[in-house]
């Protein structure tokens, strides 16, 4: 049966499912695939998903559009559809110490600071982690593809646009190395269903120890570049994992 959001079937996703928050990037993510395999699986509101194979693995790419109540909505649905290994590949505003544009961030957990997460909590304290095998292939795939990545905390945040004096330094001395709007959700429904779920970003914006709000961003073809990349090790890594659960 097709999902509210979702028009789709079970089998049209496969378990591998790669989740960037804007549909051109999906459609970008899905042009990666084996000739001849990819398939359109949803264009309903603009959440486009396609399903085919990578090096021969089945994955899917799905927009899960921006922030944790839209990511929240798709998840669940394909979650019910099927998926067993979630990655997300988006963009983030560095605050980490030495953070450059372009630069690949790991996400090892998710501080919640979005409501959707908070919703789902009920106030419980709760640390949104990533599956660490998932992160360890992400890692390993960056190693292998000679792409420096840094490795650790996020905050998942629903205002993008913040003006707040001490928004970037009071998370900045937390340890966390970057600001995104997805990952505390997605790490929380994994979890909750017993699935795999893993996270790479591209910092797009770097917000210095004095900034509040954002910073420069860079260029739409440096970005795009940057965002290349990223894909590549998510697909290396996650089409690695499906081979070894298979094996």
């Amino acid at each position: 049966m097709p999902q509210i959001h979702l028009l789709a079937e079970a089998g049209d996703y496969a378990p591998l499912v790669l989740l960037p928050g804007d549909p051109n990037r999906a459609q970008r993510i899905a042009e990666r695939f084996d000739e001849g395999s990819s398939r359109q699986v949803n264009t309903n509101r603009g959440l486009l998903g396609f399903t085919g194979t990578y090096r021969g693995v089945a994955v899917s790419v799905q927009t899960s559009g921006m922030g944790t109540p839209s990511l929240a909505i798709v998840v669940e649905e394909l979650l019910r559809l099927g998926a067993r290994r979630l990655i997300r590949v988006g963009t983030c505003g560095g605050i980490g110490q030495g953070m450059r544009n372009g630069d690949l961030v790991i996400a090892t957990a998710a501080c919640p600071v979005d409501g959707a997460t908070a919703t789902y909590l009920h106030g419980d304290p709760y640390a949104p982690a990533a599956s660490f095998a998932v992160t360890r292939a992400l890692v390993d795939a960056a190693e292998a593809a000679g792409l420096p990545a840094r490795i650790g905390l996020v905050a998942s945040v629903d205002v993008f646009y913040n003006t707040d004096a001490d928004y970037a330094e009071r998370w900045r001395s937390r340890g966390v190395l970057a600001f995104e709007m997805e990952a505390a959700a997605l790490f929380f429904l994994a979890a909750r269903a017993g699935v795999e779920a893993g996270c790479a970003l591209t910092v797009s914006d770097v917000l210095g120890e004095e900034a509040s709000g954002h910073g420069e961003f860079m260029s739409a073809e440096d970005l795009n570049r940057a965002i290349d990349r990223m894909v590549e090790v998510a697909l290396e890594a996650g089409t690695g994992l499906a081979v070894d659960s298979e094996a």
